[in-house]
């Protein structure tokens, strides 16, 4: 094709040479071509592109005879379209799309590669999107004249189809709104029947001679226009695409080349078409419904045949669980309707059923899944659907909705739940014996990846089974445990412990949807039927379920009669405490046992307080257990200790806290000798302090308290009180700190031991009511965390320091004060010390080149630190030593231009809260006109920027809460600060024009409304980055 004199003629040299620049870098070759070499090659094609000559390119690359020349041809027109189409002369528009029209037809038609067609597609495509949209349109119909045109130049029905595809899927993607939106809809629309005849055309034929290459591209094109398809325009062509999945002639096998793209099709038509969510019972359901009771189970039957079968018999597995899925109301309103199908002698209660039937099969397809089959998975979600349609619609025999009550026909009421429990039975046991473990000799052979997603199928099983219990509740209980009662009659006989352990997994998996009430069959299971007859020595895959299930139902025992007899909760408790502590000090179920475990103690400390002495002894026992779940266990008796009086809790506590110290103490001695060793142990026993602090700490979260406090709680804290103030207490929390003081001075720098010590402090430091014997005053702590952080500041100190700064001004007792008082003097004088300390190490660290961008942990622990200095202790920034606060506003506002989201964020809400509280302060005075007329100009130039594009646009609405707080406190000097900061020659290059900055500085000073100010805010950010009107804009506004 001769070269049009519209686009640039090149010298054949240049095209020549940038020919072989493509196939240096693309063509295979004997000479290896070096990384760096194929990057400067690309670069320099990347930059032959750019420029406005490349369209010279275009019809010299594709007559060329290399594919990767063809192909950069291709690719040229539609990079050039799409993103250099400012440059491309307007009048030259319609001679372009004359040539593409020319350029696609004889690709076509020369048999060029598909991917080149694809591209020359996408191109035409884009030239489309950009002369079409607008008014007047400067390519109406586009869609219909492009195939018309292709059409009379011979292009065959394929190509076209494969065209049309595109279309769809390029206006899908294409970045619309508003009106160029609605007017691209509607040349899709006008479209819709020229793309409906090509799809008719070629599926419509006799079964006998629909061939795949011919009927995919239909069927493709059908799924890319599926959104796009009135409800009128779909279903005359259900019944061609149910014809599609039957084999092409009665003796012949299905091929799955056809019926898997005839059932992905069907697929999308009640997943993403106008029939999707239940619509078109009549023309897909039933007709799919009568197809699958003669087709369903043949093809079921057939999946353990040659591979293309299982292909068929997978794709027949999508299908149904997409109808399963999309007819789900229908199916729970009619599963025992004896209303006739349409164009059948069938009921719709028997076709139900029969669908019913297969995809019990496929949910219980033999073998295990990952494994032998891949199918059994997709099935489970079918059942959760169907159970909530159960429970939200009402049956009759229309299918239409109607009062129960008014119903006289009660018998056939109960004949609908009847078979719906008898479905639901089905299916637990088809699960349970699904999620069945295989015998070991068999999983030795699985690989790591099958082991962990049959790991993950059980867990999904297990949501599964929930739907089933709301369904059967204790009917379900029942049989498992009666399965498991029959299997533990010959269990050693014939090693049943993998099925006991299946079992025993589904009891587990429906923990959350059982009543917290007495269950006597909950009461069977953990008494000597069942768990006095399950081993406690090997089988280590069945006793650790039962670890796992008896920790899971650790609140059930809470519900038990709390009177000591030898059949209640006591009893029951005492065998899950006895059963959990025997396999302690086995290495591979200490874990599960050491969390089982602790959840029976946290859910029942009362129950078990009166059995202290047992946990004194399993704490005198515990050298056979692993020191790394040692602090689990300490745990454990920790939250029965609680539950004792104030002072019979000294003992225990000493027993077990003690030892803890003094390995720590002599791990911090050790140190400079063994450090690895010291490491390893400090690290141990500064989790087990963690973990018995927990343990101590009450389960009633005191912020849901609501009421004043009574006589009885107040005799309870004066108890606390004293036991505290004993000289053994007193002794042994004054050791912990000095340990904590120890540990810092030497360990500071270890992220591990700074982790561990992390916790504990949190653990031993709480809200005046959730003191216990080991708080620890927030005060000292805080001087240990300075020191920390002078010697190696990290976020985790940071973190630490923020926390304590609340503890220092606690919450006032819900009911006692409905004005929260000012801070005590003690605090003040405490972060008075502090907070230059960290604002002096911090400020030195950050500010090092480069240190706020390569360190946005720090920037954003130590702007959320301070963000709870200025909430509760505002008027300490305004008694800092000289130049401190100075040096904090310069850090905040070169922060305000980082990219890192979550630092820019954290300093976006520090400085919010210091101008709000400064100015909301009554204390303070006008320090709030002082410190906005020092710092407020800057922090404004740098939200401004943020918004013109130097910030990320996630953190938009952040700076807005900024911008509203200064505006609406300062509103004069916001309005004089925006427009210098606005129209000065040095503001940062935007799109945003000078119209468009007056209408933003007018609306944000015009509105009180912070929903004003945030919609000016986030309109003028839209502008200023070029994404006005773009749908990709809105939805970053719209997030």
């Amino acid at each position: 094709m001769a070269q049009p004199s519209f686009l640039p003629a090149l010298p054949q040299s240049d095209i020549v040479q940038a020919a072989q620049l493509i196939q240096q870098a693309y063509s295979p070759s004997s000479v290896q071509v070096s990384s760096d070499t194929q990057r400067r090659l690309q670069q320099e094609l990347f930059d032959i592109q750019k420029r406005y000559e490349a369209w010279g390119l275009v019809i010299p690359f594709l007559n060329h005879e290399d594919f990767n020349v063809q192909f950069f041809g291709a690719h040229t027109v539609q990079v050039k379209i799409a993103r250099d189409w400012e440059s491309f002369p307007p009048d030259d528009a319609p001679f372009l799309r004359d040539l593409l029209l020319e350029l696609i037809s004889h690709a076509v038609l020369s048999g060029k590669n598909k991917v080149i067609l694809r591209k020359l597609f996408v191109a035409i495509t884009s030239l489309a999107l950009k002369l079409a949209t607008g008014t007047p349109s400067g390519w109406p119909d586009w869609i219909v004249s492009t195939v018309e045109f292709l059409s009379s130049r011979g292009v065959p029905t394929r190509s076209l189809l494969e065209f049309l595809s595109i279309v769809a899927e390029e206006v899908e993607s294409a970045d619309l709104v508003g009106p160029r939106k609605m007017q691209m809809k509607q040349t899709l629309l006008d479209a819709s029947p020229l793309v409906v005849r090509a799809i008719t055309g070629t599926i419509s034929q006799p079964r006998s001679q629909i061939i795949a290459r011919e009927v995919e591209p239909a069927l493709k094109c059908l799924q890319a226009w599926m959104s796009v398809l009135r409800a009128d325009d779909i279903t005359p062509l259900i019944p061609l695409l149910i014809l599609l999945l039957n084999p092409s002639t009665p003796d012949a096998e299905l091929d799955p080349d056809v019926f898997t793209p005839a059932s992905d099709t069907l697929q999308e038509i009640m997943s993403c078409s106008p029939l999707a969510a239940g619509a078109g019972t009549a023309t897909l359901t039933e007709p799919l419904l009568l197809w699958l009771d003669i087709w369903g189970t043949q093809i079921l039957r057939s999946s353990s045949s040659p591979e293309h079968l299982t292909d068929v018999s997978h794709s027949l597995c999508k299908l149904i669980t997409t109808l399963g899925d999309h007819s789900n109301i229908y199916f729970a309103s009619n599963i025992t309707s004896h209303k006739l199908v349409p164009g059948s002698q069938q009921m719709r209660s028997q076709l139900i059923q029969g669908f019913l039937r297969l995809l019990l099969s496929y949910t219980g397809l033999p073998g295990y899944y990952g494994v032998d089959e891949e199918e059994s998975e997709m099935t489970l979600g079918f059942w959760y659907l169907l159970q909530e349609s159960l429970w939200g619609v009402d049956f009759d025999e229309d299918g239409e909705g109607r009062e129960v009550s008014s119903s006289p026909l009660v018998e056939e009421e109960q004949n609908r739940m009847a078979v719906v429990h008898a479905v639901y039975a089905e299916l637990v046991k088809v699960l349970r014996r699904k999620v069945a473990w295989p015998p070991q000799n068999v999983l030795e052979s699985w690989t790591k990846d099958q082991v962990e997603k049959f790991q993950v199928y059980r867990r999904d099983v297990g949501d599964t089974l929930i739907n089933a219990y709301y369904i059967l509740r204790n009917d379900m209980l029942a049989y498992y445990l009666n399965d498991i009662q029959e299997r533990l009659l010959h269990s050693a006989a014939q090693n049943e412990w993998e099925e006991i352990e299946a079992t025993l997994h589904c009891i587990m998996s429906i923990q959350e949807a059982l009543p917290l009430e007495d269950n006597p069959l909950v009461s069977q299971l953990f008494g000597s039927e069942i768990l006095g007859h399950l081993p406690r020595v090997g089988q280590d895959r069945v006793r650790r379920t039962m670890l796992g299930l008896i920790g899971t139902y650790a609140s059930w025992f809470t519900t038990q009669n709390k009177a000591i007899s030898p059949t209640s909760s006591p009893s029951l408790l005492m065998n899950a405490i006895s059963y959990v502590v025997a396999a302690l000090p086995e290495p591979s179920l200490c874990l599960p046992a050491a969390n089982s475990l602790r959840d029976l103690c946290d859910a029942n400390r009362i129950a078990l307080a009166p059995h202290i002495s047992a946990f004194g002894e399993l704490h005198a026992g515990l050298t056979g257990i692993p020191e790394t779940e040692k602090s689990k266990v300490l745990q454990s008796i920790a939250s029965v200790i609680q539950a004792l009086p104030p002072q019979e809790e000294i003992p225990p506590i000493l027993a077990i806290v003690n030892p803890v110290v003094e390995k720590l103490v002599h791990a911090l001695g050790s140190s400079s000798q063994l450090p690895d060793e010291a490491r390893s142990v400090m690290i141990l026993q500064l989790q087990t302090l963690a973990g018995v602090s927990k343990g101590l700490t009450r389960t009633t979260d005191s912020l849901l308290v609501l009421e004043e406090s009574s006589p009885a709680d107040q005799a309870e804290a004066e108890l606390l009180r004293q036991a505290r103030n004993d000289y053994r207490m007193v002794k042994l929390r004054e050791d912990i700190f000095n340990a904590i003081r120890s540990t810092i001075e030497i360990w500071s720098g270890d992220a591990s031991v700074s982790d561990a010590l992390s916790d504990l402090i949190r653990s031993v430091t709480s809200l005046p009511s959730d003191t216990t014997l080991l708080s620890l005053p927030a005060g000292p702590l805080l001087g240990l965390i300075c020191i920390a952080c002078q010697r190696h500041l990290t976020a985790v100190w940071l973190s630490l320091a923020k926390s304590l700064v609340i503890q220092l001004d606690p919450p006032p007792p819900f009911v006692a004060s409905t004005i929260k008082s000012s801070p005590n003097a003690e605090a003040i004088a405490i972060l008075s010390d502090a907070l230059p300390v960290i604002l002096q190490t911090s400020l030195s660290m950050l500010g090092r080149p480069g240190a706020l961008e390569s360190n946005p942990d720090i920037v954003q622990a130590f702007f959320g630190c301070l963000d709870s200095v200025a909430k509760h202790f505002v008027a300490i920034f305004y008694k800092l030593p000289p130049g401190a606060l100075d040096a904090l506003m310069q850090c905040a506002v070169r922060s305000l231009s980082l990219q890192e989201r979550y630092s820019l964020v954290a300093t976006c809400t520090f400085l919010e809260t210091l101008v709000r509280r400064t100015a909301s302060s009554d204390e303070l005075g006008d320090t709030s006109t002082a410190l906005v007329h020092q710092y407020g100009q800057p922090i404004l130039r740098a939200v401004l920027c943020g918004f013109a594009g130097v910030a990320p646009r996630s953190a938009t609405a952040n700076l807005i809460e900024l911008l509203s707080t200064i505006a609406s406190k300062h509103p004069a000097e916001t309005r004089e600060w925006m427009n210098e900061i606005l129209f000065a020659d040095d503001f940062v290059e935007s799109r945003a024009t000078p119209e468009a900055k007056r209408a933003f500085v007018k609306a944000v000073i015009g509105s009180r409304s912070p929903k004003k100010t945030r919609e000016a805010a986030q309109q003028f950010a839209l502008i200023a980055r070029g994404l006005e009107g773009t749908s990709f804009g809105y939805a970053s506004v719209t997030m």
